[in-house]
């Protein structure tokens, strides 16, 4: 049409986006027209490749020297944070997508073959026996009434992978967004899979259920928020694109509570997805209730994704009313805190420990978010690379101590464990002391930066109360460490299973990524610094 003009699309800037989105599309067509036997080694084969792929892509571009770009109409920012943010999704993704892949720790796997059987059918006895629901299936793979496996134990429940596709295309989405309804749209798209996922265990069934309609209920609760706060927003600056708010912030003639208003509705939205204290209740019952496997892919990329978008809401559209809003968040940093270290104390179930303890750590992160330094950039990109990987190898370990009903999460089970497997029982030491922030991890080099970037910022009351919590939130830690140490195993205690190749690949890469970001740490933190957004 004469006089129609096209937004103009770097396709090269947005290659990772992209091949992860056509991924999995094709991946819902491979699940929806593949014959069920080689399934799950396709889907398996196509999620990691198209993870390569998209990272290679973003190693491309970021070492290319290319200029920050806005493309799509300004709906996407392509920049340093926004390329940093992409490594580190797709980075944390490997270890998440071989954790939901391995069958050999539960044999059956640990979804669920029919997601709309009851607890305790009779279907779903079946189908834990046979990787598929209804004796047809049983048939088709070999199986049958009498509990044999499948040959191939990748190839049931494959369904998860176009689901955890999609979820990662919105979160390389949501942390690029440079309006606030390109960020409403890929929030819908991380969110959907995401609470689809959680409702999938085989076991517990009536656990998982239950936290999937939680978080989907709070997490619509949760999205309306931020549609409303989107709404004032664009009521205040007749526009939704975070640097035209700015503007407006900055020199606008109308009333100021559209604008704080907006901000204080957005901001709820964007910290539930962080598990922000005091919007964090969803959490502990997410964490306890999902497949284990998908709490440490939502524990940790969700986490990230939440964390780039709040940091380029805060820096690119509301820098200049930085000294409006931060007394209000010194309020929720400080409430994150104290509620993640002292529930966090009261727990006996380890999922839910690793809960309170993410809402301490997100109120670590809003220190931060909250400076708008180059510094505090930095600093928050670098924690939330060196939790991720920490949180993922952390939930791979809770997968191999097992009892009779499945995985044994009860503190009691891990009494003693030093003395039945050594090695596990480091291992956890190890990623626990990372969460306690002791040298020589990563968790001590993220909270040395975020907590200097803080300090020279002017938040020095607040790290006075970080520097607290963080001594109370190391009891726990350290209680567990104790109990595996110097307690006595029950003679009928859990068993630890011996992990497959895919465990074994994402604890390791975890827990030497948690060394190596302790050690040298110089490497991630040279590329975070200096890095600043577009706009």
């Amino acid at each position: 049409m004469t006089g129609s003009t096209f937004p103009t699309v770097d396709y090269g800037a947005l290659a990772p986006v992209l091949i992860v989105l056509a991924a999995a599309c094709l991946s819902v067509l491979l699940e929806a027209l593949m014959p069920l036997r080689g399934r799950g080694r396709a889907q398996l084969a196509l999620t990691l490749v198209t993870i390569a792929a998209a990272l290679v892509a973003v190693v491309a571009r970021a070492s290319s020297g290319t200029p920050a770009v806005s493309t799509l109409a300004g709906a996407l920012a392509v920049d340093g944070p926004a390329l940093f943010l992409w490594g580190t999704l797709l980075a944390l993704a490997v270890p998440s997508v071989l954790l939901l892949a391995d069958r050999s720790i539960e044999p059956g796997g640990p979804f669920v073959a029919d997601p709309v059987a009851l607890a305790e059918a009779e279907s779903e006895g079946q189908a834990g026996r046979t990787g598929r629901s209804g004796t047809a299936t049983a048939r088709r793979t070999g199986g049958g009434s009498g509990g044999r496996f499948p040959r191939d134990r990748v190839e049931g429940h494959t369904e998860v992978f176009p689901l955890v596709l999609f979820a990662l295309g919105g979160m390389l989405v949501f942390c690029a967004a440079d309006d606030l309804l390109t960020m409403f749209v890929a929030l819908e798209v991380l969110s959907l899979p995401l609470y689809l996922l959680c409702g999938l265990a085989r076991r517990r069934r009536l656990a998982s259920q239950e936290s999937a309609v939680k978080y989907f209920l709070l997490g619509a609760f949760s999205s309306a928020f931020f549609l409303y706060g989107l709404a004032l927003l664009y009521g205040y600056a007749d526009s939704v694109k975070l640097t035209d708010i700015s503007q407006a912030a900055a020199g606008s003639l109308r009333p100021d509570s559209l604008l704080f208003g907006g901000l204080a509705l957005l901001v709820v939205g964007l910290m539930f997805k962080g598990s922000v204290g005091p919007f964090h209740t969803w959490t502990p019952d997410v964490y306890q209730g999902a497949p284990t496997s998908v709490t440490a892919f939502m524990a940790a990329c969700t986490k990230v994704a939440a964390f780039g978008a709040i940091l380029r809401v805060f820096s690119v559209a509301f820098g200049s009313t930085v000294w409006e809003w931060r007394g209000v968040l010194w309020v929720v940093a400080i409430a994150s805190m104290v509620i993640g270290a002292v529930l966090g104390l009261t727990q006996t179930d380890i999922k839910r420990m690793i809960a309170y303890s993410s809402v301490a750590h997100a109120g670590f992160l809003l220190l931060g978010a909250m400076a708008i330094t180059p510094d505090g950039l930095s600093a928050t990109l670098f924690y939330l690379l060196a939790y991720g990987f920490t949180t993922v190898a952390l939930f791979g370990l809770v997968t191999l101590v097992r009892g009779p009903d499945g995985e044994a999460t009860h503190l009691s089970a891990w009494a003693g464990l030093a003395k039945r497997s050594p090695v596990v029982a480091a291992s956890m030491t190890f990623l626990m002391l990372a969460l306690a922030g002791i040298p020589l991890t990563s968790g001590f080099t993220a909270k040395f930066a975020v907590f200097s970037a803080a300090l020279a910022d002017g938040m020095t009351p607040l790290v006075i109360v970080a520097l607290v919590v963080s001594a109370v939130a190391a009891f726990f830690y350290l209680r567990l460490i104790v109990l595996m140490y110097f307690s006595e195993p029950a003679a009928d205690g859990p068993t630890v299973s011996v992990p497959g190749p895919f465990t074994t690949v994402a604890i390791t890469l975890g827990v030497v990524v948690t060394l190596l970001l302790g050690v040298v740490p110089t490497v991630v933190l040279g590329w975070a610094d200096g890095l600043s957004f577009l706009g």
